[in-house]
């Protein structure tokens, strides 16, 4: 594992922590967005590129988001492979469903940001939505690569489902911030803390979070309103990794998804959708925590189970 400083690859560890061991996500780099009044990026078909990995809950979004807005004969995808080593995330398609890169022919993930900067330091992260007429990154932020999808590309797919309703925002966006702080990043706050205080703290807020979204769920199908939303599109690829991962790998053990009543019952509904059943790789999700987490898992063994019935 390793980041770009300069357009140098440095190899260190990517978890960051702070000074009482809790684990600090870095920020994204590249935060534009895809718009008709945009100067230099608009919406057209064949033109972006979407990076993922099957593994990573953040690009899962995208891929989710890629297929509800009809999105897949516009905007190309190419998939790393699971492992994320002393490189970084790497092309190989020798494990099933990782791909090479499709545009560019690179080895490396991190040749791509070397592309759009050659002087670039930031963290080498997926999704990242690549334009291919400037040869250049758009935006590597998945919460807003999400809303470009929603919206952007409206009126070439003709595809107008709204997932982050005017009528809804505040409330989506009150679930989003608690979700994403305890929840999406608190399953990392977790698994990487560096200190008992900082874990007990990280695991502690994870559960009751969990504990909250049970009664939300008991009231109502979907977290906001009476139809799934980006709330919920948000939330669901963090559910579908934790008792496969999080729950064995990042020690959020004290209940697995399976045990709330409510939870439960939302994760069997929401792979009800297509869009999220289909971008739902199990294969490289445990391969991808459990191999490239040295620090956590020296060993790089992969547990059989669990058996999930999903």
């Amino acid at each position: 594992m390793g980041k770009l400083i300069k357009g140098e690859w440095i190899t260190k560890s990517i978890i960051t922590s702070n000074e009482s061991g809790e684990y600090d996500r870095l920020p994204r780099t590249f935060l534009d967005t895809i718009s008709h009044d945009h100067e230099v990026f608009k919406p057209e078909t064949n033109r972006y590129h979407l990076y993922v990995s099957y593994a990573c809950p953040w690009a899962t979004r995208t891929l989710i988001y890629r297929q509800l807005k009809s999105l897949t004969s516009h905007i190309g995808v190419s998939v790393v492979h699971p492992d994320m080593l002393e490189d970084g995330w790497v092309f190989d398609n020798s494990f099933t469903g990782a791909t090479k890169d499709h545009l560019y022919n690179k080895k490396f993930l991190r040749e791509i940001y070397q592309k759009a900067d050659p002087k670039v330091t930031t963290s080498v992260t997926v999704p990242i939505l690549w334009d291919k007429k400037n040869k250049t990154i758009v935006n590597n932020e998945s919460s807003q690569i999400i809303r470009i999808f929603n919206s952007s590309f409206n009126d070439l797919t003709g595809n107008y489902d709204d997932f982050y309703p005017k009528c809804d925002r505040v409330e989506i966006d009150k679930m989003n911030n608690l979700v994403y702080e305890n929840v999406n990043n608190g399953v990392y706050k977790t698994g990487f803390a560096r200190t008992q205080e900082a874990y007990n703290i990280a695991v502690t807020k994870l559960f009751e979070t969990l504990d909250y979204l049970d009664n939300i769920l008991g009231q109502s199908k979907y977290l906001v309103g009476s139809k799934f939303t980006e709330a919920d599109l948000r939330l669901i690829p963090t559910l579908l990794r934790f008792d496969a991962v999080y729950v064995t790998h990042f020690k959020c053990n004290i209940r697995r998804i399976m045990d709330f009543k409510n939870l439960s019952r939302y994760v069997d509904d929401m792979l009800t959708i297509s869009a999220v059943k289909e971008t739902y790789e199990l294969e490289h999700i445990k391969r991808h925590y459990y191999y490239s987490h040295e620090e956590i898992n020296p060993y790089r063994i992969i547990p059989k189970g669990p058996m999930l019935d999903l």
